[in-house]
């Protein structure tokens, strides 16, 4: 069964035509100054993988404690420059792409898609900021993993897609650049006109402390989201689903 499932912030697996793509692994349940918030991550969604695409250098997106949790022989999909930010983690089948270049990976095939953010990692190298087009070579159907951007006129040119990992928000009270709020993501949306939209980057990852006085951003940007795509995208089905959920791929 093809499916998908959101496990938190902007970790995703994604099951097309038997491989399995885990994006962003970010696996524990606290990272810095930041909580974790709803279910952690069961084991299974981050067995038998066959590959790990990572979208940018950000610590909130690559997390090398949860990297050298996962299987080492997995390979690894990264944007050009992003391998000695990895190096910490020893011999790995790291893959790196442009934008535009594809990865094959069982009977996907992966490619890279331009981000409108920032891939610079703190204290640390520099590389792209990329999102991932993931297409099964028997079914055709294809999944958008934005990763972290804002909204870009050239998202329309992206192809059909079936399902897009939108990202909505992040992992405090407010955005810096580079990111979409929720009606920036619907925006987004009806660029990319995909059949179904789930939203991601939201309701994971929260300053130690801050829900008790501003739980807003980790409920409504979703729902925001939903209402928002409704009305510039209607014929996009958007499906919410919590930390640990999952949906299936058409």
């Amino acid at each position: 069964m093809d499916r998908a499932a959101f496990l938190g912030h902007a970790t995703t697996l994604v099951e097309l035509e038997g491989t399995r793509v885990l994006t962003d692994p970010v696996l524990r349940n606290r990272m810095l100054h930041l909580r974790r918030h709803g279910a952690p991550i069961a084991a299974e969604h981050v067995a038998g993988l066959d590959a790990v695409l990572l979208s940018h250098l950000h610590h909130d997106h690559l997390d090398i404690p949860s990297l050298r949790g996962l299987d080492a022989g997995v390979p690894l999909i990264v944007p050009v420059g992003a391998r000695p930010a990895l190096r910490k983690l020893g011999d790995r089948d790291i893959r790196e792409l442009r934008v535009g270049e594809s990865a094959r990976i069982g009977s996907l095939e992966i490619t890279a898609v331009p981000a409108e953010h920032s891939g610079r990692r703190t204290l640390g190298p520099e590389a792209d900021a990329v999102g991932y087009v993931l297409r099964g070579a028997t079914t055709g159907k294809r999944v958008y993993f934005a990763g972290d951007t804002d909204l870009y006129d050239e998202m329309s040119g992206l192809g059909e897609i079936d399902l897009a990992l939108m990202p909505v928000w992040g992992w405090g009270p407010t955005l810096g650049p580079g990111h979409m709020n929720p009606d920036r993501a619907a925006a987004a949306t009806a660029l990319l006109r995909p059949r179904i939209a789930v939203p991601i980057h939201w309701g994971t990852f929260y300053p130690r402390g801050l829900h008790k006085v501003r739980p807003l951003p980790l409920e409504a940007p979703p729902h925001r989201f939903a209402a928002e795509t409704a009305r510039v995208a209607p014929a996009t089905e958007v499906r919410i689903l919590r930390p640990g959920e999952e949906t299936t791929v058409g």
